[in-house]
């Protein structure tokens, strides 16, 4: 098969992204020659390499659509910094791409810029959005919830969390069903503790700027 038949199988196919044994087994082809035909398309810009193994169609990706690829098969949603800051509540541009999944938390760097999964829980996993192009977006509520929840973890990456401005619209009760749904007392506790540290900080600023 040459490659503009194979581009247009793919095509076919309606996915976003795929890996190279989907390729192998749609083109009837070995596990070797897709990776070969799917490096050539690549060169082309048809398709672009996400991870080992994992391809995705185009070259110019919307950059938080890459959360969903690196993680797939599994699901994941845009969250932390990067919904925090898309959601106007901090100020500062992550660089790195912030994701939520069901799988394990990993950090990849990609073509088009760094992505960090962290993991949470099925029962945890959810508050999200879906944009027009398809990318799962946490609200603000559920963002800061996640980077309540994961603050505490081993690796310690939300240790200090950044300076935030939440609107008058800000719902605080959401963040509390989301923490009733925690499992571990210890880390329930923290949650409502460091929630009502932020509340009360958030009053005190509507207090001092009416």
């Amino acid at each position: 098969m040459n490659q503009p038949e194979a581009l247009r199988s793919i095509q076919k196919l309606g996915v976003s992204s795929f890996e190279t044994r989907d390729i192998s087994a749609l083109l009837r082809v070995s596990p070797a020659n897709a990776s070969v035909l799917l490096s050539r398309l690549a060169s082309r810009g048809f398709v672009r390499r996400v991870k080992r193994g994992q391809w995705a169609l185009g070259t110019n990706p919307n950059r938080e659509s890459l959360a969903e690829q690196v993680s797939a098969p599994l699901p994941a949603y845009i969250s932390l910094q990067s919904a925090l800051f898309r959601h106007g509540i901090i100020e500062q541009v992550p660089e790195i791409l912030y994701a939520v999944t069901l799988g394990r938390a990993r950090r990849l760097k990609t073509p088009s810029g760094t992505v960090s999964l962290h993991h949470i829980p099925p029962t945890l996993f959810g508050g999200y959005t879906i944009a027009e192009d398809g990318t799962k977006i946490a609200t603000a509520e559920k963002a800061l919830f996640d980077l309540l929840y994961l603050s505490p973890t081993r690796l310690r990456f939300f240790a200090s969390l950044p300076e935030m401005e939440v609107s008058r619209s800000f719902r605080w009760s959401e963040i509390s069903r989301w923490t009733k749904k925690i499992a571990g007392k210890s880390r329930r506790a923290f949650v409502e503790r460091k929630t009502s540290e932020l509340k009360a900080i958030a009053r005190s600023l509507k207090v001092a700027h009416p």
